[in-house]
């Protein structure tokens, strides 16, 4: 491998691109055309995405699909999907169908708080600290107006500031808590310079207090949000639940049911089930230009945070009645970040109505849900290869360079029977023999 003399970072893009093809592959040529397979044609487009990291040397893509027919507190959305997994924008799509000719869905925001910590160690006194931030908190607050004063006129800004012991998890840790209301904008840049802000205004104040011994350790704010949730839910008679000649609606409502709680008691299960509801979350959240690893880091500690890994959605039968619903933590934003620069995220919140961010909560909730019954009910019923093999032998075809006649062949060989890739292979090896 040639070394690279001056710094990897600063080498214009073709040298980066030539580098890496010359280096780390055995047909640096073929490699350098794949590259350039993906740029885009537009030379300013393709400059803006180069400038949203840091080293870049093409666009990787996924798939932006829509699901339509989302019927949401009474009004319709057509829902954007960004994801590369055959079958999720189809069960969405076939759920939401469902669920609109019984009501369609319905959410509730629960809470649209969220948190950061400026996190510190303090060897003294801990009846003196508590004095100390006593009087250090106007403080707080005051100096951190001019950060502030813009979310406050939008209705946001800090709500509380609490000082947390923690020493009897870690020696001499501490906290300062504080929660945020952030409006239509995600918050992390905002809710990062206060923090960053509160750290200076502690240490310094401190030391005019008499105190020496406080030490930032570092300000960050927390992806956990419980108290930044929305509901979502569907319910109709358990008589018009099922669609299915196989089974009748009341067995099919009472193995749906078992297969929830399955999921509530049983960690291994609650993995993948959590996985379904994050197939249709995540790929609504990547749509819009948000942090979906953010988004994963929170809903998983919510699925925990009662001490064991559980479902996020529950369901009951109450007089006859069927209902389905999911409680999901979600920061999110409609302004800020990639939403005025990505031109596929402003296609995406235009679609949607350029939702504020509750409503893009909601919004978000919904497609997990959705995407949930989906999978539960092929699951409960006709099983979920079925369906998922049929959407993903597309793939498979063209993984395998299929003809169009070949393609014809295969997926009618496969209309009534359960594919799998290697019968895919195998069958298409035999019309090719």
């Amino acid at each position: 491998m040639t070394q690279n003399k001056v710094g990897f970072s600063k080498l214009s893009k073709e040298e980066k691109i030539n580098w890496i093809a010359t280096n780390h592959f055995a047909n640096p040529k073929e490699a350098i055309a794949v590259l350039h397979q993906y740029k885009n044609s537009d030379e300013s487009l393709q400059k803006l995405h180069d400038e949203f990291i840091e080293n870049t040397l093409t666009n990787f893509y996924l798939p932006l699909g829509v699901a339509p027919n989302f019927t949401i507190n009474g009004k319709n959305y057509t829902i954007p999907f960004a994801i590369e997994e055959s079958s999720v924008v189809a069960a969405a799509s076939k759920a939401a169908k469902f669920w609109g000719a019984r009501g369609g869905f319905k959410t509730t925001i629960l809470g649209t708080e969220k948190i950061g910590q400026v996190h510190f160690t303090y060897e003294g006194d801990k009846q003196i600290l508590n004095e100390y931030f006593n009087f250090v908190k106007p403080f707080l607050l005051s100096e951190t107006e001019d950060i502030t004063k813009n979310m406050q006129k939008r209705g946001g800004g800090i709500s509380d500031i609490q000082l947390v012991d923690k020493t009897e998890a870690l020696e001499n840790y501490y906290q300062l808590h504080a929660t945020f209301q952030t409006k239509d904008s995600m918050g992390a840049n905002f809710i990062n310079s206060c923090l960053e802000q509160f750290a200076k205004t502690f240490k310094n104040k401190s030391e005019e207090f008499g105190i020496n011994s406080i030490q930032i350790v570092m300000s960050i704010l927390s992806n956990f949000v419980p108290n930044c949730v929305v509901r979502a839910e569907v319910s109709c008679s358990v008589s018009e639940l099922n669609e299915d000649k196989n089974i009748t609606s009341s067995e099919f409502a009472e193995k749906f049911l078992t297969a929830v709680k399955i999921a509530e008691v049983e960690p291994y299960r609650a993995v993948t089930h959590n996985k379904g509801i994050m197939n249709g979350i995540d790929a609504v959240v990547l749509a819009t230009g948000n942090d979906f690893r953010a988004v994963e880091a929170g809903v998983h500690a919510y699925a925990s945070k009662d001490g064991k890994y559980t479902s996020l959605s529950h369901a009951k039968i109450e007089n006859g009645i069927f209902t389905f619903w999911l409680d999901v933590p979600l920061a999110l934003g409609t302004v800020g970040g990639l939403t005025n620069l990505h031109p596929l995220v402003k296609f995406s919140l235009e679609m949607l109505g350029n939702p504020s961010a509750t409503e893009l909560m909601e919004i978000v909730a919904v497609a997990g849900l959705a995407q949930n019954f989906a999978a539960l009910r092929s699951l409960t019923t006709s099983g979920i290869q079925q369906g998922h093999m049929k959407m993903h032998l597309n793939n498979i075809l063209n993984q395998h360079k299929a003809t169009k006649e070949e393609k014809q062949l295969v997926i009618s060989h496969f209309e009534n029977k359960t594919a799998s890739h290697n019968l895919v292979v195998d069958f298409l090896e035999s019309l090719r023999k």
